[in-house]
């Protein structure tokens, strides 16, 4: 074998991992952690998001669950579109007291 046919053959070895690696990943594989129990500001925080998210006319995202826990507004259910999706991530960030939004919104098929 030549040294050009050596090399190319290094390389593919090199990067058969990598494309092993990234085939045998799921994205459904990573779970998040909801809390179970909300403080009363965690619980007003709630529902201050909910709130908002109902009051949407545009977008139906009444069958959304809002759980909050120092800040954090964890967002699950299911929603009709990607759109949808957007629309109820920025109303959460939206809200006064959010730091940050968890989605766990899946999209209807």
């Amino acid at each position: 074998m030549n040294t050009a046919g050596q090399r190319a053959l290094a390389v593919a070895l090199s990067i058969l991992p990598f494309i092993i690696g990234c085939q045998s990943m799921r994205s459904d594989s990573i779970t998040v952690e909801t809390p179970i129990t909300e403080t009363p500001q965690d619980e007003a925080l709630s529902k201050s998001v909910r709130e908002r998210l109902l009051a949407d006319k545009k977008i139906d995202l009444a069958g959304i669950q809002v759980v909050s826990n120092a800040g954090t507004v964890y967002l699950s259910g299911t929603v009709k579109s990607l759109d949808a999706r957007q629309q109820a991530i920025k109303i959460a960030w939206d809200v006064r007291g959010v730091k940050s939004v968890v989605n766990s919104l899946e999209v209807e098929r």
